[in-house]
Formats: structure tokens, sequence, C-alpha cells
């Protein structure tokens, strides 16, 4: 007889990551027909309603809730010992043959290794304790966390200006750094590109390019997506610049980020005209090149010749509805979409970016766990007025192993078309071509370039829109 099982454990906190791996872990036992294991967030108790789970009106954010559906007691008994043994292995670490306890503070961890790079990645209102922690040790640090409040930004940022330091992030998505990828990173060859990134898969979005055209990049700095805003004022952003205009190695530098507060965007434009090495500015908005026009500059400037961005699969025409629906897991690939899509459509067409701090807390990232946007997806595709459906699919260390073989079976047989931006290298563990091969199959048109996706997604709406008139 089928038996369900929830539970609450107050205090009992794991990150998002590390649940999400201990609910695949569950859901594989024997006899487990439904298993999710998560920190009681408003967005993860309306998921959990969803799967059909009962959870206990008392549940508060610092409680982890551990829900299962299993066949029968045996099975239940057998999915909380999975349970147990997945949670106790996130708190271990292994050096050599012996297991050890991880450290508890960033301060504690840098007497290990004083002067490292820090990466944090904890709740967003705990990051500032550990970065600043890492600034007093006189440590760079990369802020992976989201949901940090604006003024912990402010403090950090203000601090590291101080002491010559840099703040990456918060929400900083990707980064390499002396050729080591951190966060989503793309595998790219080394080479004479620097980048200085305001947004994640906006970088990820230009490595892509530029290693189709063959160009290496050496350092990709990401500084996130507030630091170009007024409050923050691109104190990270500067740094970052001042930096690689030292690095030998660096022959242009690409400046990469959402739309720009503009006093800001000045402020860094005549900073980076004081470098002696040149920057190339890709910041999005209204009457800004795309990113993909940034890329061909950036090969120009360096003496090459532009490819034909790759496009494999072909959508058939829009045959109903009347709007444009984007679904993606990248904000900068999300707003790019949008900016191509009311310029030609106007703005009565939905975008909505599930990678956004609103969809994340307290549960993994769409680009590592697919199963919130895919959820949208069945709801969108069903609405009559869907006309044609714009997608994102970015790949990279840290990324979801197999996105295709989650999305492809989602939309084979839509009667919609599909058009996907596939942000990726032929050198990431995805397999560029496999995922490219594996959603074409399934119907959908796949692009290499995110603003030409977006594109070729607007000409489909505006011929059945004339097709109408």
């Amino acid at each position: 007889m089928t038996h369900t099982h929830v539970e609450l454990r107050p205090g009992a906190y794991a990150d998002s990551v590390a649940l999400l791996q201990v609910s695949r872990s569950v859901q594989q036992v024997e006899g487990v027909l439904a298993a999710q294991v998560a920190m009681a967030t408003a967005l993860n108790l309306e998921v959990l309603t969803g799967m059909g789970f009962d959870v206990p009106a008392e549940a508060t954010t610092n409680d982890l809730v551990v829900a299962v559906r299993v066949d029968d007691d045996a099975a239940l008994d057998r999915a909380l010992a999975a349970v147990a043994e997945a949670l106790a292995a996130t708190g271990r670490r292994s050096t050599g043959s012996a297991e050890v306890a991880p450290h508890h503070t960033t301060a504690a961890a840098l007497r290990d290794a004083p002067g490292d790079l820090v990466l944090v990645s904890v709740a967003g209102g705990h990051a500032l304790v550990e970065a600043m922690d890492a600034l007093d040790a006189g440590s760079d640090v990369m802020v992976f966390s989201d949901n940090v409040p604006l003024e912990h930004e402010v403090a950090l940022k203000r601090t590291a200006a101080e002491r010559g330091l840099l703040v990456m992030g918060p929400d900083c998505g990707t980064a390499v750094v002396d050729g080591v990828g951190l966060g989503f990173a793309n595998v790219v060859r080394p080479g004479p590109v620097g980048l200085v990134a305001a947004s994640g898969t906006g970088c990820q979005q230009l490595l892509a390019l530029l290693d189709h055209a063959g160009i290496g990049v050496s350092s990709a700095l990401g500084v996130g997506g507030r630091d170009l805003s007024a409050e923050v004022g691109g104190r990270s952003t500067t740094e970052a610049l001042r930096r690689l205009d030292q690095d030998a190695s660096v022959e242009l530098v690409v400046l990469v980020s959402k739309p720009p507060a503009p006093e800001v965007a000045a402020t860094v434009q005549e900073y980076a005209d004081s470098l002696g090495t040149p920057v190339e500015l890709a910041l999005l908005g209204a009457g800004r090149p795309d990113l993909t026009a940034a890329a061909e500059a950036v090969l120009r400037r360096l003496g090459h010749a532009v490819p034909d961005w790759p496009v494999t699969g072909s959508a058939g025409p829009a045959t109903r509805g009347r709007r444009l629906h984007g679904l993606f897991v990248g904000g900068t690939l999300c707003q790019e979409a949008r900016l191509i899509a009311e310029e030609r459509l106007g703005t009565d067409h939905p975008f909505t970016d599930f990678g956004d701090d609103a969809y994340t807390a307290g549960r993994a990232h769409p680009m590592i766990d697919p199963s919130l946007r895919l959820e949208h997806l069945a709801r969108v595709a069903a609405d009559p007025d869907t006309a044609v459906l714009l997608l994102d699919v970015v790949l990279g260390h840290g990324a979801e192993q197999d996105p295709a073989g989650t999305l492809a079976p989602a939309i084979a047989g839509l009667d919609v078309p599909v058009v996907v931006s596939l942000v990726g290298t032929a050198a990431d563990p995805q397999d560029l071509a496999r995922q490219a091969d594996a959603l074409a199959g399934a119907g959908a048109e796949v692009h290499l370039s995110n603003a030409g996706a977006a594109r070729r997604a607007v000409a489909l709406v505006e011929q059945r829109l004339e097709a109408l008139s």
C-alpha cells in the first residue's frame, strides 16, 4: 500500500544544491515513488504541495522538509536511511584517504590557506560575515550566493576598494581565474581576451561565441549584476578592469553587463578610456548592440573573421496564438531576448527568468534543477494564446549534466514552434553537439547565438500575426 511520510527538521539547514543531490539519491531508492528534501521556503512549499505532499502549517524557512512517497513500510525505512546517509555526506570532506571535519568559518579556513581566493556560497543573509572575513584576511572573494541584501554588497565593495581587493558578486555565477573555471564556467582555451562580467550568462554567451570563432579567454572576472547600479557604483568593475590592464597576456578587455545606470556607465567608460589595454563595451540596453554583435566587434578588433553562427534543426511556422513566450534560466539572456522582442513586437509578450532571486530562494538554480521551468513549460505550451516558445539552455561545469535529456521529451510533439539558444563550447562536459542534436531531434531550432534565436522567434511571431491580419 502506498505510504506518504512528511516530517519537519527544525534548524537543519543545508545548501539547496546539496539538497538537490540528496533528493535525487533518495528518488533512486527501490520502492520510492516520489521524494523531495528541501528547506521550507514558500516556493519549495508550493512545489511540495504540487507533488501531493501535505506539509505541516507550522513549517518555517528554518525547517528542513523530508517528504517521501513509497510502496510500503520497508521502502520507507530504506528511504529515510538514504536521507540520513546523503545528508551526512554533505557535511564531510576527504583529504587523502581520511575524512576530516570541514572548517566551519571562512576565518578558520584561511588560517590554513592565507591569501587564497575565497568562494562564498551560503544563504544570502549570511554571506556578508563570511565575505568580510575573507577581506579581513587579505583575500579576494567570489560571492556565489544570491539574495544578498544590497546594503551588504555596498559594504563589502566599499571595504574591498579601500584595501585594493576584488569582490566578485554577489550572485556571481561564472568566473575564470588563473585558467580555473568557477561556478557555471564553460571550458575554453586560453587566449588574448579578458572579460569583466556584471552578468553570468552574458559572460557565458561571449565565452561560447568567441570559442566557436577560435578565440581564447585568459580571465573572466564576474562582478555581479548590481555592480553597475547607481547604489554600488561599479566598484568591482573598475578594480577588475585595473587588474586585467596589468595582465600582459590580455590584448583586449570586454566588459559585459545587463543594462547599467547611465551615470555609472559613463564613469566606467571614462576609466576604461584611461587604460593602456583597449576595452570593448558590451552593455545591454535599448539601442545598444546585443552580445552577438559585441562578440563580432571583438573578432574584428583582433583581426579575425566573423563566422556563421551555427543553427541546428528548423522550427516550423506558428499555426496558433499571437504571443511569444520566453522561459529562461539565464537572466542576461532573458533580458537580451526581451529587448530584441520589444523592439519589434512591443511589450505584450511575457518573458520569465527562472534564475531570478524570487525563484531561487531556498532551491537550486534552474541551470542545475530544471523542474520549475519544466512545470511552467507544460502550462505555457497548453495556452492557446502561445504562438512561439523561446528557451535557453546553458552548458558548462556546474550545470545540469544532460539538460537535453529532460527538455527534449518536454518539447517533443508540441504544436507550437520551439526556438532554443544553446550556450556552450565544444569542450563542455555535456557535449555541445550532442545536446544540439537531441533538442533538434525533438523539433526545436537550436542557435548558438541567443540574439539569433530571439530574432528567429520574433520572425515566426511576425509571420503568424501577418497571416492573421
